[in-house]
């Protein structure tokens, strides 16, 4: 979902330094390149999700590793994205652009080539330092080649066009992974990023803000990162070796210590890149708090749905990228309206009633057991989640926007989308601990109901880090082997019905977040 975000901020590039007129050839050509790199992003983002429970079982990947995949990339985007974009200005926006596009190319490579899942998770990294580098660029880009007069109309299509990409990322990836393999989810990036770098090096001028600070918060970067690290670690690891263990302990104080370092430098930065003077306006709080809850909900369900949807529900990846299609489908097409409610009814109302919407539709998907239509269990609650999220998607951004002066409008924008990436990063670690902790509960209370010899039970119980990924041993009667893989199944159905209601109270937070900290439009 990150890319309705940076779909719907696309007014940022309006706040960007004014530029000259391009050749129309010329500006097409930008324009495509653009599209190009910020759409194979987009697409990498939505459809990893689907091919995890395809890699855990190859890769021999415990609950606990699996999530690195996903953590590694997020990790170093919302710690970097910031200095990415301030990197463009300082040293050319289309040179940072063609760099990350080359580290984001090679680092997908290397996934490809995983051998491992420690190599996997590496690459991954790499991946999120080059998206960090490769992300903000585009509008920017878009905003220094275009004049006003015909800059709309190409943010514009830039919108739609990566849109687009985002509604296709599942069924492409559910396809790649369903007849091909997972590795070619990564290989797919190569042709089009050799695409991407020639139409920069031969079409795309290069700008930069000469007015610009040369002073780069590299503190700030590496202290974000350090934080968001040491922090999302030790969730991961408290789950494999318990919240009292010194690494643990250890690993969580270091977050602390360096987030609290963080807001320190920050306060005394002379270009920080998190000004914490923004803050000081109460709904640009708001906003970012909304945000925090509300994408953090979002990511946590979207992580492990699929997990459910192929190992337990027993989808295919082609059905599972489709059956994720409909809240992606809804936000692409009601978010242009969805843009109109700040205007027409202030922003308290739409923050309130999406993320309510939102959130009952999270709690749906608690609802399905093993089996059933997917009309029937699903859908429901993903369409109402859709729906939620596009009726807060468009004003939140807008929102974000109008509570800050005009020249900062930019870096606003910016913050709020680290702070989703990072709550992401966070609610996927916080969740996790929540559902081992859960299926391991439920699937010794599971064993004992069926009375599986000791043996047995040890087997399966040595194994709950796989989550539904656990196998019968071998040498159980045909019998007992129905009997434990409903046992795994249904463990993990307890587990993911914890997180859905979980992450459905956050977003429910979320509204009340507006709720409280926005005054209702004056008439």
């Amino acid at each position: 979902m990150a890319f309705t975000q940076q779909c719907d901020r696309a007014v940022i590039a309006c706040a960007r330094a004014p530029s000259a007129a391009q050749p129309p050839r010329l500006g097409n050509w930008v324009l495509l390149g653009t599209i190009l790199g910020t759409s194979m992003v987009f697409i990498d983002g939505t459809v990893v999700n689907i091919a995890l429970p395809v890699i855990q079982p190859e890769l021999h990947a415990d609950a606990f590793s699996i999530q690195w995949v996903s953590n590694a990339y997020s990790l170093f985007l919302a710690a970097l994205i910031l200095v990415g974009g301030s990197l463009g200005d300082h040293f050319g926006r289309r040179r940072v652009f063609m760099i990350g596009t080359v580290i984001f190319t090679l680092a997908s490579v290397a996934c490809g080539l995983a051998a491992n899942i420690g190599h996997l998770i590496a690459a991954r990294s790499f991946q999120g330092i080059g998206s960090a580098m490769l992300t903000p660029g585009s509008l920017a880009i878009i905003s220094a080649t275009f004049n006003e007069r015909l800059r709309g109309r190409a943010v514009g299509i830039w919108s739609a066009a990566t849109a687009c990409a985002g509604v296709l990322g599942p069924v492409l990836g559910g396809s790649i992974v369903q007849y091909t393999s997972w590795r070619w989810i990564f290989f797919i990036n190569v042709p089009i990023a050799i695409a991407v770098l020639v139409i920069a090096a031969l079409c795309i001028p290069e700008s930069r803000d000469d007015e610009a600070s040369h002073h780069l918060d590299y503190a700030g970067a590496l202290l974000a990162t350090l934080a968001l690290g040491a922090i999302t670690y030790g969730l991961i690891e408290a789950g494999a070796i318990g919240l009292k263990s010194p690494i643990v302990m250890a690993s969580l104080a270091l977050g602390a210590i360096s987030l609290v370092a963080f807001i320190a430098v920050e306060a005394r930065s002379p270009a920080p890149m998190m000004p914490l003077n923004l803050f000081a306006s109460r709904t640009f709080s708001a906003t970012n708090l909304l945000t925090l809850l509300l994408y953090g909900a979002l990511s946590g369900v979207l992580f492990f749905i699929p997990f459910d949807l192929i190992q337990v529900q027993q989808y295919s990846p082609v059905m599972a990228g489709l059956a994720l299609l409909p809240p992606i489908a809804i936000i692409s097409a009601l978010s242009p309206w969805a843009g109109t409610l700040v205007a027409r009814y202030g922003p308290r109302l739409p923050l309130i009633a999406g993320p309510s919407l939102a959130a009952a539709g999270i709690a749906l998907l608690a609802v399905p057991g093993i089996g059933g239509s997917y009309w029937t269990t699903f859908f429901p609650g993903l369409v109402l989640f859709g729906l939620g999220m596009a009726i807060t998607v468009a004003p939140l951004t807008t929102t974000v926007l109008d509570a800050v002066d005009q020249q900062h409008v930019g870096l606003a924008s910016g913050i709020n989308n680290a702070v989703s990436r990072a709550s992401g990063l966070l609610a996927v670690a916080v969740l996790s601990l929540v559902v081992v902790s859960v299926f391991g509960v439920s699937l010794q209370y599971r064993l004992s109901a069926i009375h599986a010899p000791a043996p047995v039970t040890s087997a399966m119980m040595a194994q709950r880090d796989k989550l539904a990924e656990a196998q019968p041993p071998a040498d159980v009667s045909p019998d007992m082997r129905r009997q434990l893989t409903l046992v795994v199944d249904r463990s993990y159905i307890s587990a993911f019905r914890v997180v859905t209601l979980i992450a459905a109270f956050m977003a429910l937070a979320s509204a009340l977040v507006t709720a409280v900290m926005i005054a209702p439009r004056k008439k």
